[in-house]
């Protein structure tokens, strides 16, 4: 166990240098690429590349039954078979990856060119903004199980090494964004086109020849592929409803409200994914643990490992959003040069979601792990879908636009519930344990950490010396009370052991 908690904290600091990094340069390129596509630009291509995106829920079911197939595997300690799964992954990915170009090509064109709210300017660009998203996600979908395969071996330096490639070249396409005498929408579109294909590519490449399975040769396993399918299957609904909660809103928002809207949405969601990376990249960490662990039948400390990520992810979040989520109108007025109607509001909607998103995260490890992921993906499916009807029913009672993610707070919060009930029936999860050790010291920790910077910003004028006092000092207090009453006693040891011997290092 102590390997493995060492090998978790090595692998999320990698993963967390990356996001770091990746972080900072997509705050910038975000910038950068609003102030030369427009606001209304903007809004136009982060909903023509939502209609592809949100048919990526057939890809991103799979890539999950994929890595966990190959973590399971792991888990027993037989490694005889990971060729054969790796194989037929690839071959699913391709009926995957022409199915997606089928349905892209026909439902989804007819939906941009007649449904979407498009100025006409831009309309031609949008048509082949629309070209390169499909084949970027065709490239990606193929690709996926090599990228499984390296989170699956908890390589994750190099994961996170390859990510700050792919960084830097969007990098470089903000600068060629700038100096191209072309349409900037449609430059844009082409050139992120082309950093998919070159970092797929290597991803590829690096898989052949450090992972044995990772060579491809033809393997059809119809009991396997109807394992993984029937995984897939059940994982499908909770990811098209999951897609519907976030494609098909900022769709409803185009379609109800405009582009405009759309942008501010976007911003909004750089935030949300720039902070939620931090959960991201520690459940990247953590989940191949979970699995291995609960495939050789240690249900005690797959468990913990939930109990310890739930907190652990939920400060972490909660440490790096409070002083956003106080300041948020200073926060996008530095960082935006024009600031899109609602951005501000968006964006303080979308962290309340983080946060309850940080609680049931962890949790949906143990159902995967089990394979008992039938009632699970019924319930969040619901959860979801009804994200989207509340949405469209408010919408058509002309109710405003901030309401969709009101809407979507409230559902994931209900959410949590459900699928605490169906972990306790299903896999034996000890909820009682998990709310009293995990969830219950979250809530004083975080409201007292909350009221104290608010009560010093009301009592103190809005200038920049005392917003930094102020946050200073919620971030210590935070600091403070997750040390003294937010850790258990064998989560106090581990940290205190790590900062010593990289002290030691130092």
């Amino acid at each position: 166990m102590n390997n493995n908690n060492s090998r978790i904290a090595k692998n999320t600091l990698f993963l967390y240098f990356r996001m770091i990094f990746i972080m900072l340069v997509s705050l910038y390129t975000s910038r950068v690429v609003l102030s030369a596509l427009g606001v209304e630009s903007f809004g136009v291509y982060n909903v023509v590349g939502g209609v592809v995106a949100s048919l990526s829920f057939l890809n991103s079911s799979l890539g999950t039954s994929t890595q966990r197939f190959l973590n399971f595997e792991m888990g027993l300690k037989d490694n005889a078979d990971l060729s054969k799964i790796f194989s037929n992954a690839v071959n699913a990915h391709f009926i995957i990856g022409i199915t997606t170009l089928l349905l892209l090509e026909t439902v989804g064109l007819w939906f941009v060119l007649n449904k979407l709210e498009i100025p006409k300017p831009n309309l031609q660009a949008a048509f082949w903004v629309y070209q390169a998203s499909i084949a970027s996600i065709l490239i990606t979908i193929i690709s996926t199980p090599y990228n499984a395969a390296i989170i699956a071996h908890e390589k994750m330096n190099v994961f996170a090494y390859f990510s700050i490639l792919e960084c830097l070249l969007k990098l470089g396409v903000v600068y060629l964004l700038l100096i191209l005498p072309f349409d900037r929408l449609l430059v844009y579109g082409i050139l992120l086109l082309c950093v998919t294909v070159i970092m797929q590519t290597i991803y590829v490449f690096y898989c052949i020849r450090k992972f044995s399975e990772c060579r491809y040769h033809w393997n059809w396993d119809k009991s396997l592929l109807k394992k993984m399918f029937s995984f897939t299957g059940w994982m499908f609904f909770g990811c098209i409803t999951d897609m519907l909660s976030g494609q098909g809103i900022n769709m409803l928002i185009n379609m109800f409200f405009g582009p405009v809207f759309n942008a501010s949405r976007a911003i909004a969601y750089q935030v949300f994914n720039a902070v939620n990376s931090f959960l991201w990249n520690f459940m990247t960490a953590v989940k191949p643990q979970i699995v291995k662990s609960y495939a050789a039948n240690n249900k005690e400390y797959a468990f913990k490992l939930v109990f310890s990520s739930t907190k652990l992810s939920f400060y972490l979040l909660f440490f790096l959003t409070m002083p956003l989520f106080l300041h948020m109108d200073l926060v996008l007025k530095l960082w935006l040069k024009e600031v899109p109607e609602m951005a501000t509001l968006f964006t303080r909607l979308v962290l309340i979601d983080l946060w309850i998103r940080a609680i049931y995260t962890p949790m949906a490890q143990i159902n995967q792990a089990s394979g008992k992921i039938r009632s699970y993906q019924l319930a969040i499916s619901v959860i979801f879908l009804l994200i989207f009807v509340v949405t469209l029913v408010l919408f058509e009672f002309d109710m405003p636009v901030y309401y969709a993610f009101i809407v979507s707070v409230v559902m994931n919060f209900i959410g949590i519930f459900a699928r605490l009930a169906i972990l306790k029936r299903e896999n034996g999860f000890p909820v009682i344990a998990f709310m009293k050790n995990a969830v219950l010291p979250l809530i004083p920790i975080a409201v007292v950490t909350f009221l104290i910077p608010y009560m010093l910003l009301i009592n103190l004028n809005d200038s920049i010396p005392n917003i930094v006092v102020s946050t200073l000092v919620g971030e210590f207090a935070l600091f403070v009370l997750i040390w003294l009453f937010g850790l258990n006693k064998q989560e106090k040891e581990f940290i205190a052991s790590k900062v010593s011997k990289l002290r030691r290092k130092i």
